[in-house]
């Protein structure tokens, strides 16, 4: 894969993850931390992957 593939695979994966933190904060507070957690890990990873 090239290099761009995997930077904009993990912020589409951030975008995904960021949906469920929208969708599961009302009901489930614990779960959507966690999304949030895994959105910002995504996230960074996919903008160091673009800077490196």
């Amino acid at each position: 894969m090239s290099k761009e593939i995997v930077g904009i695979l993990l912020l589409a994966v951030a975008g995904f993850l960021a949906g469920g933190v929208y969708s599961t904060y009302k009901t489930a507070k614990g779960l959507a931390i966690v999304l949030l957690v895994a959105a910002l890990i995504a996230l960074g990873g996919g903008i160091v992957w673009f800077v490196s």
